[in-house]
C-alpha cells in the first residue's frame, strides 16, 4: 500500500460511520467493535498517527503464528503417517493383523475425523480457534502415545477413531486462523506456508522410522511402539504451546500495538469476510447446503483425495515390494515429502503473483496422473520408473491447500465459513476413507486397481476444478464491476455478518 492510500485510510478512519448507521441480522463482527472504540489509533502506532508499514507487519504477524500453525500440520500428517512406517516395521505381525485388517485401521482414522466434523463446525462458532486448536492438538498427542499399548486389532483401532476425532479440527482451525490475519491474495502462500508440514512430514517419518528401527535388541518397547509415545509426547507439547501463544483474533495479539491493530484490520477488510462473530445463523448452514460453489469443492476434494489416502497410507508399502527391506523403504520414501513440499510452494507463490488458482491446481494433478501411469503400468522390475510414479503421485498434494484457500476467500458469513471449512475438511476425509479401500489383500503385491484409481480420480478432479473456474468467472459477471480497494470498504457494512451471495459487492476468487 502506498504512502498516500495509508494517509488516506488514516483520514477515512477519523471519519468512520457510528455502528448506529447499520442495521444488520447477522450483527457486527468483533472487528468493526474494535476499530469503533480505537478510532484515535489511526494508522501508526499507539496513536502517534504515523503511517503503519504493511509489509514489516505482515513479516511480523508471519513470524509469530505461522510457525505454530505449521508445527500443527506437520505434527498431524506424521501422527498419521508414522502407522505407515510402523506397519513396514513390524506394526501387522505384533499384532496379528490379518487380510484388511491394516486397510481398516488407517480407514476408521478418517472415519472419526469425519464424523466429528459436524460438532466441530458448533465449536468453531462458540469457541475461539486458536484455543481450540491447541486443546485438540494435546489430546491428538495423548491418543498417538495410546496406540503404543495396542495388543490387538480392536485397540489399535480405537486409538486410532480418536486420533481422527481430535484431529478433525485441524483444517478448519488453521483455515479460519489464517483468513483472520491475511487477504485472499495474502493468504494463499500462507496456507501453503504450514501445509508444506505435510511434506516436511514425510521426511522426518521417514528419517524417524529409520531411527528407531535401529534401537538395540535390548529395548524394553518395540522400535514402532517407542515411536508413538515420543511423537505423541511431542505432540502435546505443541498442542500446549499453541493454547498458550497463538492469539484468538489480531484485536488480542499482545504482541501488536493498537495502532498496528487497526491497521491490520483496515488492510484484511477488503476480504469481506470478517474476523470474529459468534453469532450463529442456522440460514448461513441452508445458504451453503444450496451453494453450488460447496458441492464442486466438495467434489474436487474428495477425488483428490483419493490419492491422498494412498500417499498416507501405502507408499512404504509399494515401496517395499519393490525389493527394498524395511529400513530402505523408510529411507526410500522420503523424496516424496520434496515433491510435495516443491509443488505445494509453487502454487502458492504462484498463486500470490498471478492469481489463476484453479491453473496452478490442474498444473500439479498432471504430473500426479503421469506418476499414477508410472505405477499402473510399469513392471515392478522397474524399480527406477515405479519410485519415479510414486515420488510423482505426491504432487496432487499441494491442490488441497488451494481448496482451503479458496474456502476462506469465497465464502462469507461467520456460520457459513465454519460450516464450509468443516464441509470441505470432512470431504478431505471421504477420500481418505476411499483410497485405503482401493488396497484389498487379493490385489497384493501389484495392487493395480488401487494404481489405476489414483489416475482415474485426479483426472475428475482437474475436471471438477475448471468447472468450479467457470462458475466463478459467471458469478463475478453476475454483480457490480465496482473496483475493490481497502478504501471501498472501510464502514461498518464491510463488518456486518453477511454471506458471499447476501453481499452483492462480494467477488469471488479464482
Amino acid at each position: 500500500m502506498s504512502t498516500s492510500d495509508k494517509n488516506s485510510t488514516k483520514d477515512r478512519a477519523d471519519a468512520l460511520p457510528e455502528t448506529s448507521d447499520v442495521a444488520s441480522e447477522g450483527g457486527l463482527d468483533a472487528a468493526w467493535k474494535y476499530l469503533d472504540t480505537h478510532r484515535n489509533a489511526g494508522g501508526g502506532g499507539g496513536g502517534s498517527g504515523t503511517p503503519i508499514d504493511i509489509v514489516a507487519l505482515r513479516r511480523k504477524i508471519d513470524w509469530h503464528i505461522v510457525p505454530l500453525m505449521f508445527l500443527c500440520y506437520t505434527l498431524q500428517f506424521l501422527d498419521k503417517v508414522i502407522l505407515n512406517y510402523a506397519n513396514v516395521m513390524g506394526l501387522s505381525k505384533d499384532l496379528n493383523l490379518q487380510g484388511n485388517d491394516f486397510s481398516n485401521v488407517a480407514t476408521f482414522l478418517f472415519v472419526g475425523l469425519l464424523c466429528f466434523e459436524v460438532p466441530n463446525t458448533y465449536f468453531l462458532q462458540v469457541v475461539p480457534a486458536a484455543k481450540w486448536l491447541g486443546l485438540n492438538v494435546a489430546l491428538w498427542g495423548v491418543a498417538t502415545a495410546c496406540g503404543a499399548a495396542a495388543t490387538n486389532y480392536q485397540s489399535l483401532l480405537v486409538s486410532r477413531v480418536f486420533l481422527g476425532i481430535f484431529e478433525a479440527t485441524i483444517a478448519p482451525s488453521l483455515m479460519l486462523i489464517s483468513s483472520q490475519w491475511y487477504t485472499k491474495s495474502e493468504q494463499a502462500p500462507r496456507f501453503c506456508f504450514w501445509y508444506t508440514g505435510l511434506g516436511i512430514g514425510q521426511i522426518v517419518g521417514g528419517l524417524i522410522s529409520f531411527g528407531f528401527q535401529n534401537m538395540g535388541p535390548g529395548a524394553r518397547l518395540a522400535g514402532w511402539r517407542t515411536m508413538f509415545v515420543v511423537l505423541g509426547a511431542v505432540t502435546v507439547v505443541v498442542g500446549t504451546c499453541v493454547f498458550l501463544f497463538l492469539p484468538d483474533t489480531p484485536m488480542k495479539a499482545r504482541w501488536l500495538s493498537d495502532g498496528e491493530k487497526v491497521a491490520l484490520l483496515k488492510h484484511v477488510s477488503v476480504n469481506q469476510t470478517g474476523i470474529e462473530n459468534r453469532k450463529f445463523r442456522a440460514k448461513e448452514i441452508l445458504e451453503a447446503l444450496l451453494d453450488p460453489q460447496i458441492y464442486l469443492l466438495l467434489l474436487s476434494v474428495v477425488l483428490m483425495s483419493v490419492s491422498s489416502g494412498v500417499v498416507t497410507t501405502y507408499s512404504a508399502t509399494l515401496i517395499r515390494n519393490l525389493k527394498y527391506d524395511s529400513k530402505q523403504a523408510a529411507l526410500m520414501n522420503t523424496p516424496s515429502g520434496a515433491v510435495s513440499i516443491f509443488f505445494t510452494l509453487f502454487a502458492g507463490f504462484g498463486i500470490r503473483l498471478q492469481s489463476h488458482r484453479w491453473a496452478f491446481t490442474i498444473a500439479c494433478i498432471i504430473p500426479a496422473i503421469i506418476g499414477g501411469a508410472l505405477m499402473s503400468f510399469l513392471p515392478t522390475d522397474n524399480r527406477a520408473g515405479c519410485l519415479a510414479g510414486i515420488y510423482l503421485v505426491n504432487a496432487v498434494v499441494a491442490p488441497l491447500a488451494i481448496y482451503y484457500n479458496w474456502t476462506m476467500a469465497n465464502v462469507g458469513g461467520a456460520t457459513k465459513r465454519a460450516f464450509a471449512a468443516a464441509i470441505i475438511s470432512g470431504s478431505f476425509s471421504i477420500g481418505n476413507i476411499i483410497g485405503p479401500q482401493t488396497f484389498q489383500a487379493r490385489d497384493a503385491p501389484e495392487y493395480r486397481p488401487a494404481k489405476i484409481a489414483v489416475m482415474a480420480t485426479q483426472a475428475g478432479c482437474a475436471f471438477t476444478t475448471f468447472l468450479l473456474f467457470l462458475y466463478y468467472v459467471w458469478q463475478n459477471k453476475r454483480r457490480t464491476s465496482e473496483r475493490e480497494t481497502e478504501e471501498t470498504y472501510l464502514s461498518p457494512e464491510a463488518w456486518a455478518n453477511m454471506t458471499d451471495k447476501e453481499n452483492k459487492q462480494f467477488r469471488y476468487a479464482y
